[in-house]
């Protein structure tokens, strides 16, 4: 039997997945890291945090799964984008990295909106926003500019760790473009783009494609992992291409809907589809890309409400559940650290509006799983005027395990939702290695063999009709409340 390791590095966990030739996943591992919010709105994390995670992750799995690490053919890396390690000459980071939920550089990212935003777009195939590297380093350069002129490497978090690992410095074809430093026309580093965040281009990594297999493991490495020379390396790529891959949406019509920390839909399209309300990223799978919507404070708004106000998950849910569709007029809005699509603002705050004396803390709890419904079908008919809006949709994401907001979800966008046993970013990305390492013949055959469907979520007619009609109401309270969150 052959193995395949596959390790993710999400918001506050990094998390290892042993995936056998047959398709079934043997062990699993977790561990948490910190994440440091040292001024209101910013965020940032320890690189070697990540690394010294993954270590103790993969030591974990080879000593309960028992499994030889020589039988272990391959392995890939995966990470949220948009966080940048920026390495001295000595090789160590030069600071904490900059978390993609920061929003320090919310000016920054204004500024180069309105000089340069068409010109963003049509070169990079993205619009710009607080998280995207570009404004992040932009502000760098600007408040701590000492940190820039010592920089002698810049990398994502998942090639930093890689970079530990084998001491290659690349990165992949699909994180790249997180960076908003890149010509996506001709998949090169901008000379222009650079020069603005007072970068040089050539301390850029190397672009390689993320089934590109890189160099063997290092001494230090194999000691530190307890993994072989012989376990072959491959380059790897984003978390969210690697969940979209997990779901074995691969193929033009198939589609994402996530319910994490952020919501995304993401539809699979064989051709760029380049708007300034969409996230447009190559597909790991050649010729495939998949633009996606996204709502910025999804499951976070539901964790928000529970830290904020108290009781558990399963409580909230089950009390949720006894109240009528709509809440009798009570909407939330969940803006909590601004809105993606369709808005790109910085600036729109949360609330719920809309409250009367009946109303319980029942009805907020549904309030929340519909306003983030609500948002996320902002998404979607985002998609559905650009003609890409899929029809179904896997559900992803640890939101997708409510019964209760899948179905919300499913009535709000009027489609069935389909669910399967693992749709972990750490699966794909061990899916992937097991193409690049050969032991899966094609992207078709990992599915195939990992990819496992346990239910379908079909939409109520009524519940459909009655969302649709609340969704203009929804807009309304948006765009009547938004002049006033720019003055908070």
């Amino acid at each position: 039997m052959k193995y395949l390791l596959g390790v993710d590095f999400g918001g506050s966990s990094s998390k290892v997945t042993l995936l056998g030739e047959d398709g079934r996943v043997y062990a699993t591992a977790s561990q948490e890291y910190p994440t440091y919010y040292p001024h209101n709105g910013w965020a940032e994390q320890d690189a070697a945090d990540s690394y010294n995670a993954m270590c103790a992750n993969v030591r974990h799995i080879l000593k309960e799964s028992g499994v030889n690490p020589a039988d272990i053919a391959a392995m890939a890396l995966d990470a949220a984008t948009h966080t940048a390690v920026l390495l001295g000459e000595d090789d160590q980071p030069v600071r904490r990295a900059i978390y993609w939920t920061d929003t320090r550089a919310a000016k920054q990212a204004a500024q180069l909106k309105q000089k340069m935003g068409p010109q963003l777009i049509e070169e990079c195939y993205n619009g710009v926003s607080s998280l995207w590297t570009l404004p992040q380093l932009i502000w760098l350069k600007e408040n701590e500019p000492e940190v820039i002129r010592s920089t002698h490497k810049v990398m994502a978090v998942k090639d930093y760790v890689r970079f530990r690992l084998t001491g290659d410095y690349v990165t992949d074809s699909i994180e790249a473009m997180g960076f908003l430093l890149l010509d996506a026309r001709s998949n090169c580093w901008s000379e222009k783009l650079c020069g603005l965040a007072g970068i040089d281009p050539a301390i850029m990594p190397e672009i390689v494609d993320p089934m590109q297999k890189l160099s063997p493991l290092t001494p230090q490495a194999q000691e530190d992992t307890g993994l072989c020379a012989s376990t072959i390396v491959i380059a790897g790529a984003t978390d969210t291409v690697m969940e979209v891959y997990a779901s074995g949406a691969i193929q033009p019509g198939q589609a994402t809907v996530k319910l994490a920390t952020a919501g995304r839909i993401c539809s699979i399209t064989d051709h760029a589809v380049v708007d300034p309300r969409l996230v447009t990223y190559r597909h790991v799978v050649e010729g495939m890309w998949y633009p996606g919507t996204a709502t910025k404070s999804c499951a976070a708004s539901n964790r928000w409400y529970r830290d904020t106000f108290g009781g558990s998950f399963d409580e909230m849910s089950a009390a949720a559940a006894e109240v009528p569709r709509g809440c009798e007029g009570l909407f939330f809005h969940p803006y909590l650290q601004g809105e993606i699509t369709p808005y790109l603002d910085d600036r729109l705050r949360a609330s719920f509006v809309g409250a009367a004396g009946f109303h319980t803390k029942a009805y907020f709890n549904r309030a929340v799983l519909e306003g983030v419904a609500y948002s996320m079908k902002d998404c979607i008919s985002t998609l559905e005027e650009l003609g890409i809006a899929p029809k179904e949709a896997v559900a992803i994401g640890g939101g997708a395990k409510s019964a209760l907001w899948r179905q919300i979800l499913s009535d709000m966008l009027n489609m069935p939702l389909t669910t399967v046993e693992n749709v972990d970013s750490s699966l794909g990305s061990a899916m992937m290695a097991g193409v690049a390492a050969g032991v899966f013949a094609s992207h078709a055959q990992a599915v195939e063999r990992c990819v496992r469907i346990t239910g379908v979520t079909k939409p109520d007619p009524e519940g459909a009709a009655f969302y649709e009609e609340q969704f203009r109401l929804y807009k309304q309270i948006q765009q009547a409340l938004a002049p006033i969150y720019h003055q908070l």
